[in-house]
């Protein structure tokens, strides 16, 4: 059953400020965060800034780093990438980044994951970029090791098409339990949302979509779900969007919107602050949003 409020994260994707102002002002977002009662924080996987946000010559910093900072400055907030493009590290090694944020966080880390799209970054630094299929393949046999690595009775080896692991051992384990969660990004209706039926406890949409658009991939999500034997129930449905849908569209729209989405099933709803300075967009707005997503 869907829960009975809805959470609110918070997912940074820029960081505008002098390299020397970048530290503080992450750790002030962490704890601004913290203080609202926000769920969630996530940060993008990716080396180069994409292209609408600046471009490769912007900064970026890279995910795993960055998580285990925001870990150090919070105690409650979920974590995780939204989303690991899977081309960007070997499955066991992701595996066990994903267990050390997970066990340095006291049980706060998350595998968000996907199938990777960003062609000029793979280029840029070298890194293989297969064919669509082949990611897919690879997501898949990621998410096999993934669950391998994390199941103590299980030590492998894992024999794959792409992969193969003489031994899947993770020590220490997951604090997590039964391990972390799996937040599976994308919705493509053929590969995508049958990998979330098979092995997500999370999925995410984009907002852009509009409540139609995302009724319509969680009635896609609800058949692989049926097919496979998945309780849809058991998958917990987050959509993600623009902060300015909150801070300037106001505190009661965003509200009536976000409720439209509640009625479909989604209880974490991701925002992205706007351009500037993060922690001064989460410590006005977060707050009465996240008291205001908990009557939903």
């Amino acid at each position: 059953m869907r829960r009975s409020t809805v959470r609110l994260g918070v997912h940074i994707t820029k960081f505008d400020e002098p390299g020397h102002e970048i530290r503080d002002e992450l750790a002030a977002a962490a704890q601004a965060a913290e203080s609202a009662g926000v769920a969630w924080m996530s940060v993008m996987d990716h080396y180069f800034q994409m292209e609408h946000n600046g471009g490769a010559e912007a900064a970026m910093l890279e995910a795993y780093s960055t998580l285990g900072f925001l870990a150090a400055h919070t105690s409650t907030v979920q974590l995780g990438a939204l989303v690991t493009g899977v081309t960007y590290r070997h499955p066991g090694l992701l595996a066990k980044i994903v267990t050390t944020l997970d066990v340095l966080s006291g049980g706060r880390g998350t595998l968000g994951i996907g199938a990777a799209w960003y062609e000029r970054e793979h280029n840029g630094l070298g890194v293989p970029y297969p064919p669509t299929a082949e990611r897919f393949e690879r997501l898949e046999e990621t998410l096999r090791i993934c669950l391998q690595m994390w199941d103590p009775d299980n030590n492998g080896p894992f024999e794959g098409k792409h992969y193969q692991l003489a031994e899947t051992l993770c020590v220490p384990p997951p604090v997590s339990s039964p391990r972390p969660r799996i937040m599976i990004g994308g919705g493509g209706e053929r590969k995508t949302l049958r990998l979330v039926a098979q092995y997500g406890d999370a999925c995410n949409f984009f907002t852009s979509l509009g409540v139609e658009g995302v009724g319509h991939k969680l009635g896609v999500l609800r058949e692989h779900c049926d097919a496979v034997g998945r309780d849809y129930d058991s998958i917990r449905k987050t959509v993600a969007g623009a902060g300015t849908s909150l801070s300037e569209g106001g505190l009661d729209a965003f509200t009536e919107e976000m409720a439209a989405y509640a009625k479909l099933g989604v209880d974490t709803v991701i925002l992205m602050p706007p351009p500037g300075r993060p922690a001064e967009w989460v410590t006005r707005h977060a707050g009465p949003a996240v008291r205001r997503l908990a009557e939903l």
